[in-house]
């Protein structure tokens, strides 16, 4: 049995009472839990028949015994289904899958099945034009799925007793509590229990099981990333939201928190280590191009996360730092549409793009930084602007002859460190890397380096005064932070983060032009798209703008089949998460608190989120 979370309890409906147990669905429990459990089981064995006889269906699901394509998504769903509701019975062995509660994590893995296996036969119908390209094995599939979600909604939970509106309300006001009254059931439906006390294990195996994590990271980001088409990939997000919902209300996120917490060094290591295996594992220099320009939009937006998560700046233009650390770069690289003929070692053009990005956080910062709130927003959204237009206009027509205008700076030369030429393909203990790889390697470094300012910055005595003006800058003053000065560093330092990766840009993409650094478009990286990336990762954590950035740049990148409605899709995804989760996928402990009231208070709150 499940428990009413905080934001349930938290909910505008006062909860007076509890009332009796049951389902959504009205089932006896002991079938609802046995169809569930079946049902998972049913769905794995379904996802081993053939789907279509037509293997024009990209993934060939025309064979029997062989699972291939999306419906490998469907028989991890469905397995995940199978082993909670076994664990809901109490069978030995699987007790550690559910330290929370098995009842929410069904629900959530027979969603993830479900969805799969009727977006995967709708796709086929619509795709092949006919009912009849359908085999059996697909009815099969799409039958017991649906029978292991019936069964899941048929697990009783805990409803909360909500008094009734009040008799003088409008029609209008009756009909928003009715809804609230029915939002707040719903929600307690995925209610989790209190994580039960953890075995003691000795260190070393503590330290095997984040091996064994973040190698299953690795692998779940290598499928998505390599994905060959959109099918699979749609496919993808559906069995990958839903699962690692059901396994966060299982618990066992939770778990592996403790664990990283306990040993931060060793998984900050372990995390590098296994980033670093991901261009080993690629043939194609394509998936290594888009892992390393991941990096560099996670990157920056580590770096705005010091703005916004740590000192509570909302910064709308801060694309603009990456860009000045491009031009940087790009100017003294030897380019030969550089007016200046310099042709700096990368290291001297990297701290140049830094420094320059610096200052022009301070010169920005220092006149502006005395504003708050949306006045300071629509300042920093002005300098974007500004430069974007001044880069288009040094073209030697509007203005002097620096960056070629609309044209930009192309022809930048490939990094050469240390006689390392990271343009040309290496082969290295057996393994060929390319061009892309090597750059995913060098922005690795790079990353690790923003990971350890950001680490230091927010456990210092700046990173306390940087939290203490973003929860009340009033306050903090008048206890004696000069909250100017503070204000300006966090917006230096930010800049400074964002010049080193547009310095890195610069030489992967070997043009810079001024369209790339607008505040929205279609194609990340830009403002609007960073600030997204810290408010869904998770804003003042080191893990959660680099697991957002990573997800609003994959994203984009893998839905541009669908033209003109990919950000209205992406949008709608973003509003439902931000619903669902508003503390972001990796939520920071204060945030957490502050959003869900009543949710217990640790004795002591960790230092910066991981």
């Amino acid at each position: 049995m499940t428990n009413i979370t905080a934001d349930t309890a938290n909910s505008e409906n006062t909860v007076k009472s509890t009332a009796p147990a049951k389902g959504l669905i009205p089932l006896p429990e002991k079938t609802a839990r046995a169809l569930a459990t079946a049902g998972g089981a049913l769905t794995v064995v379904s996802a081993f028949l053939a789907w279509t006889w037509n293997d024009d269906f990209p993934g060939d699901l025309t064979y029997y015994g062989s699972p291939a394509g999306l419906q490998w998504l469907v028989l991890i769903g469905g397995a995940l289904t199978a082993l909670f509701g076994l664990a809901s019975y109490g069978v030995k062995g699987l007790g550690w899958l559910t330290p929370a509660g098995a009842d929410a994590a069904i629900k959530l893995s027979a969603l993830a099945a479900f969805a799969t296996t009727w977006y995967t036969v709708v796709s086929i119908v619509l795709e092949l034009g006919l009912l009849v390209d359908l085999e059996p094995g697909a009815g099969v599939a799409a039958l017991v799925s649906l029978l292991a979600v019936i069964g899941a909604f048929g697990l009783p939970f805990e409803r909360p007793a909500l008094e009734g509106p009040d008799p003088d309300d409008t029609d209008f006001e009756k009909f928003k509590h009715e809804a609230g009254n029915r939002w707040t059931t719903f929600k307690s439906a995925f209610a989790s229990g209190p994580i039960k006390p953890a075995r003691a294990l000795p260190a070393w195996a503590e330290i095997l099981l984040i091996a064994a994590v973040l190698g299953l990271a690795l692998t779940v980001f290598t499928y998505g990333i390599t994905t060959p088409y959109q099918e699979l990939f749609v496919g993808f997000l559906i069995t990958a939201g839903f699962g690692a919902a059901a396994l966060n209300k299982a618990g066992l996120f939770a778990r592996v928190t403790a664990l990283t917490t306990r040993h931060r060094n060793v998984a900050l290591v372990g995390a590098f280590a296994a980033a670093a295996a991901f261009p080993l594992t690629q043939t194609d220099d394509q998936y290594a191009n888009l892992g390393v320009n991941i990096l560099i939009f996670a990157t920056v937006a580590l770096g705005l996360n010091i703005v916004v998560g740590l000192t509570g700046l909302l910064d709308l233009g801060y694309v603009a730092f990456l860009g000045v650390g491009a031009y940087t770069a790009a100017l003294v690289s030897g380019s030969p549409n550089s007016p200046f003929g310099v042709h700096f070692p990368f290291w001297a053009a990297l701290l140049l793009g830094a420094a320059a990005s610096m200052v022009f956080g301070v010169l920005i910062g220092a006149p502006t930084l005395r504003l708050r709130g949306d006045y300071l927003a629509i300042v920093t959204l002005g300098f974007g602007e500004i430069f974007r237009i001044s880069m288009n206009n040094l073209d030697g027509t509007s203005g002097p002859d620096i960056t070629n205008g609309p044209n930009g700076i192309a022809g930048i030369p490939n990094v050469n460190l240390f006689g390392f030429d990271f343009g040309a393909t290496h082969t290295i203990a057996g393994f060929t890397i390319g061009r892309f790889a090597n750059y995913f390697l060098l922005m690795l470094l790079i990353t690790l380096i923003v990971i350890l300012v950001f680490r230091r910055s927010a456990e210092s005595r700046i990173g306390r005064a940087w939290v203490a003006i973003r929860e009340d800058e009033t306050a903090a003053e008048a206890m004696g932070i000069n909250g100017f000065r503070v204000k300006l560093i966090a917006f230096a330092l930010g800049a400074t983060l964002a010049g080193l990766a547009g310095a890195v840009q610069a030489h992967v993409s070997y043009t810079v032009t001024p369209d790339q650094y607008t505040f929205a478009n279609a194609v990340p990286p830009n403002s609007a798209f960073l600030l997204a990336a810290v408010v869904l990762g998770g804003m003042g954590t080191i893990s959660g703008p680099l697991v957002g950035g990573s997800l609003l740049f994959l994203i984009p990148n893998k839905l541009q089949f669908l033209g003109e409605y990919q950000l209205l899709v992406f949008g709608f995804a973003l509003i439902v998460l931000m619903r669902l989760r508003p503390e972001g996928i990796i939520p920071n402990r204060r945030n957490q608190l502050e959003l869900h009231e009543d949710m217990e208070a640790p004795t002591v709150l960790g230092k910066a989120g991981v």
